[in-house]
């Protein structure tokens, strides 16, 4: 990676074009095939410390059922996820937009909020 070239006195203009350029790059995605896909049926935790979105995917493991005995099992981490908050608002983003998807679709049902219920269900 090569250093960016730094000057003493930058000229305003020269400044702010350069920035402008920045904020215009085409960005193109390219795919790995061999990326590793990771399975997780819950979320461990989520936290944002102030600077990073930190998500822990987990995969539940069920014992063997014995009998009448109670199920059992255990849960195991299964990646770590860290976004910065850009990438984590529009992750938040992403996904409002497909929970209104499967709302529309019928797969989910909506709950209304405290403040959204009919008059006639408030305290």
């Amino acid at each position: 990676m090569s250093p960016e070239p730094t000057t003493s006195k930058a000229d305003p203009a020269t400044a702010a074009a350069g920035q402008k350029e920045r904020q215009s790059a085409t960005i193109r995605y390219l795919d790995r095939a061999d990326l590793e896909e990771i399975f997780a049926d819950s979320i461990n935790e989520l936290r944002f410390d102030g600077q990073m979105l930190r998500i822990e995917f987990g995969v539940t493991r069920f014992d063997d059922v014995k009998g009448g005995a109670p199920i059992t099992g255990r849960r195991y981490p299964a990646c770590r996820l860290v976004l910065p908050p850009a990438a984590a608002v529009d992750r938040i983003n992403r996904m409002q937009q497909i929970g209104a998807a499967l709302t529309k679709a019928g797969v989910v049902k909506a709950t209304p909020r405290p403040s959204e219920a009919p008059k006639g269900e408030r305290d």
